[in-house]
């Protein structure tokens, strides 16, 4: 892989912001869930209430988070958001030291993290293309998959380890730190940005600029495609989380410390995943490769439904973690780099906030409807369910123009 990007020190700046707070999601991700099932002992159904919490203001901003990323200048955006965060998610900590800490609190204080997040990581992936040469796209795509992953290996051990240490409450500080660094590292980014369009911010301006990138997204030949699998597929990836917090910590009898161990290694995959997501993408094209790694997921997913209560169902969970985390691995960077590619600067905020807006919002389905089938069916039933809905957004791929979509 090349290296062109990281011999960009905008981009290095940019990268390390995005790792860090990479590395403080995936411990702050442990210590919430064990916080809601552990310490505040929440139903499957209220783990999908919480889980849905932290995504459901991409369902109401994420489209308006589109049109502001394409109308104002994206760094600002990028520390602002990473600000707000950090401080909202010490809301946690210092509510459970005051003994005031509930389920309704908790997912409050996820909703406005989330609607935070709505503008950050549309105006970070917008700012992408103006970092670096669109030829290095692919690679720094990759680079921050890395990065990404690197933390999602490390930050649930190390998650794990907090709270056995602190409390899973104090833990989701390490997440708010992350916060404050990257916004300190994306404001010492610097990059000329184009003149700001002038356009009127008219509600009905705005609706019709919403309107524009709908259309450029879902009338394209091969992103229409990639955008409806991508949403299908966050749906059953929601209802496999959603579910598989309580299984390995309740069916499976997995402590904290092991829960973590296990989700470290879907950073493992994604490392491995990300490594050769370029030469994947050489070889079978940005369709080719996304197909590889949804295609993962099901067969993932479906050996986790059949682990047993053993120390051999752990090493199951662990290995098909690693399985699950290769695909993403592989098929991210393809997707993301593909579509930056072939849009136009002036849509990208539009873009990516438009398809992931629709991906959360899917993502929200997914955890209600892995909470309610897990409760009512059990949680083994609901990773089947999981693996069905995996399977028809493979279909979506290998049914369309995006199967042979090739990087330029």
């Amino acid at each position: 892989m090349s290296d062109e990007a990281m011999r960009i020190p905008a981009f290095v700046r940019y990268w390390t912001a995005s790792t860090t707070g990479s590395f403080g999601t995936a411990v702050s991700t442990v210590a919430i869930q064990v916080l809601v099932v552990q310490v505040l002992v929440a139903t499957p159904a209220e783990v999908g209430f919480v889980n849905a919490a932290r995504v459901l203001p991409y369902a109401f901003l994420g489209l308006f988070a589109g049109v502001l990323v394409d109308r104002v200048r994206r760094r600002p955006l990028l520390v602002w958001s990473n600000a707000a965060q950090a401080v909202a998610l010490l809301a946690i900590p210092a509510l459970w030291l005051a003994d005031a800490l509930s389920l309704l609190v908790v997912a409050v204080v996820l909703f406005v993290v989330g609607a935070l997040s709505v503008v950050e990581i549309a105006a970070r992936q917008s700012f992408l293309p103006r970092l670096v040469p669109m030829r290095t796209l692919l690679s720094a795509n990759a680079r921050i998959d890395q990065g990404d992953t690197v933390a999602m290996t490390s930050g649930p051990a190390l998650g794990g380890g907090l709270i056995a240490v602190i409390g899973a409450p104090l833990t989701i500080l390490a997440d708010a730190l992350t916060c404050a660094l990257g916004a300190v590292m994306n404001a010492r980014v610097r990059v000329e940005e184009p003149p700001l369009p002038r356009r009127p911010s008219t509600p009905a301006q705005v609706l019709g600029d919403i309107g524009v990138g709908v259309r450029y997204i879902y009338r394209h030949r091969t992103i229409a495609p990639h955008a409806v699998s991508t949403h299908i597929w966050f749906i059953g990836n929601a209802m496999a989380l959603t579910a598989f917090a309580p299984f390995a910590l309740r069916e499976m009898g997995l402590g904290a410390v092991a829960y973590g161990v296990v989700l470290a290694f879907t950073g493992v995959g994604g490392l491995i995943g990300a490594l050769v997501a370029v030469r994947a993408g050489i070889r079978l094209g940005a369709g080719g490769a996304t197909l590889l790694g949804f295609a993962l997921a099901p067969v993932a997913w479906g050996v986790s439904a059949l682990a047993p209560p053993t120390a051999a169902g752990l090493v199951i969970l662990g290995a098909v973690q690693l399985l699950a985390g290769l695909g993403m691995g592989v098929s991210n960077s393809n997707s993301l780099g593909y579509r930056q590619a072939v849009t136009p600067d002036e849509l990208q905020g539009r873009m990516n906030a438009t398809i992931r807006s629709a991906n959360r919002t899917c993502a929200v389905v997914g955890a209600l409807a892995g909470g309610l089938v897990g409760q009512l069916l059990g949680l083994r039933p609901a990773l089947w369910v999981a693996v069905t809905v995996f399977v028809i957004a493979a279909v979506v791929v290998v049914g369309s123009p995006l199967r042979t979509a090739r990087h330029d």
